[in-house]
């Protein structure tokens, strides 16, 4: 017999399980690739093609890592827990290869970009899920929630989420800085310029679409010196993306909090199956999922993968490096959402936010040379640094040259 969840025992799970608290240096990451046909790019690939492209990778990758594919046909990576950043990069590498290999097999391509901009959002997993998903960003969402499900990629980096105390390595001060170099991270990141065929602009266009969405599920969480309770209560007052029924195999897309839903406007009581379906439905910019989900970072070309992940790594399991994030983040206005927002519009053509970003990214790299990083890894991060922050630009601005200066200067 399934029990229905009360209020109190919703609340006390959701803050409990978001943050697990211990130590620090696991690292994560989730990578997702557009995929194109190498002959005609603007064919979106069938479901049936893809998987047959996937069906040659080995049970278990070399990495450990494990190969899903999104709604719109995307194909995610997702790495397997790494003791520390050298290993997760190495795993993700080998894994990266076999899937590679196999998807050139098929005559196919993976892009590292924010948003494909130049075919139509076409959904193509077939699934109750993704289908109640896509209901509920028509009724809610606005043009950009197709947009987000079928053409859009991103970088997640995945970090423990901290000791339960409330130093450098605690969860407080890591869900604080997370918060605070997430403008940051994404405004250095954004590479997501255009929609349709043309220029937004947006440096992220991509995390334009999100926040366009239900704002209750992709804004970020006030800020709060009681992280748990705070998420907490953003998710029991975010909207129910469905209502799962399991005899009949319908979902339902009701318009209603799950914290409505505990107190009796649902159509059958919730049960912690719905919560934990939930919490997995709510995508602000960093979710705490019992560690922390940075998602604010746009898929970047290439190998460029790599970057993201051990700047982020750097600033935050270093614990020189963190305080001095901390200090560089601290010398900026908190303006919350609209901060967001200019990141994502503006990239690193705020001169405040280049200027944060580039101590930053200094800061990561001295880490990276502290620790002993392999060269390879030193050496992506300071060719970006030079090539990126320290001018001012972001990937999206390498798509911009030539730009109308309007489309690229905040004001």
């Amino acid at each position: 017999m399934v029990l229905p969840l009360s209020l109190s025992e919703a609340r006390t799970y959701a803050a409990a399980s978001c943050f697990r608290t211990g130590p620090v240096g696991r690292v994560g990451v989730e990578l997702e690739w557009l995929v194109y046909d190498a002959a005609d790019p603007l064919r979106r690939v069938p479901l049936d093609e893809l998987r047959s492209a996937l069906d040659v990778l080995p049970a278990v990758l070399p990495g450990g890592g494990l190969v899903t594919v999104e709604p719109g046909g995307q194909v995610e990576l997702s790495s397997a827990p790494g003791p520390d950043l050298v290993a997760c990069a190495e795993a993700t590498a080998a894994d990266l290869g076999v899937l590679r290999s196999a998807i050139r097999t098929a005559e196919l391509r993976l892009a590292g970009s924010g948003l494909d901009s130049d075919r139509p959002p076409h959904r193509v997993l077939d699934t109750p899920r993704y289908a109640a998903l896509e209901a509920f960003y028509d009724r809610f969402g606005g043009p950009g929630g197709r947009a987000m499900m079928a053409n859009s990629a991103s970088v997640q980096v995945c970090l423990d989420a901290g000791h339960d105390s409330d130093g450098v390595t605690g969860y407080r001060f890591r869900w604080a800085l997370a918060d605070a170099l997430g403008p940051v991270l994404m405004a250095a990141f954004a590479n997501s310029p255009a929609w349709a065929g043309r220029r937004t602009g947006w440096r992220s266009t991509r995390q334009r679409f999100r926040f366009g969405t239900d704002p209750g599920r992709s804004r970020a969480p006030r800020r709060s010196a009681d992280p748990r309770a705070a998420w907490a209560r953003y998710a029991l007052d975010a909207r129910v993306v469905c209502v799962r029924d399991e005899p009949s195999g319908g979902w339902a897309v009701p318009d209603m909090t799950f914290r409505q839903w505990l107190l009796g406007d649902g159509p059958r009581p919730a049960t912690l199956d719905d919560l934990e379906f939930h919490l997995g439905t709510l995508f602000p910019p960093v979710r705490p999922r019992g560690y922390l989900e940075l998602r604010m970072i746009d898929a970047q070309a290439g190998d460029g993968w790599i970057v993201p992940l051990a700047v982020v790594t750097a600033l935050f399991d270093d614990p020189v490096a963190a305080q001095t994030a901390a200090a560089l983040a601290s010398r900026r206005p908190v303006r919350r959402h609209a901060e967001w927002l200019r990141a994502a519009r503006y990239g690193l053509a705020d001169p405040q936010v280049a200027a944060v970003a580039l101590g930053c990214f200094e800061a990561a790299g001295e880490s990276l040379a502290r620790t002993g990083a392999p060269a390879a890894i030193r050496a992506a991060v300071a060719d970006f640094t030079d090539r990126y922050p320290a001018r001012g630009r972001c990937p999206a601005d390498d798509a911009l040259v030539g730009a109308h200066p309007a489309e690229h200067q905040p004001t």
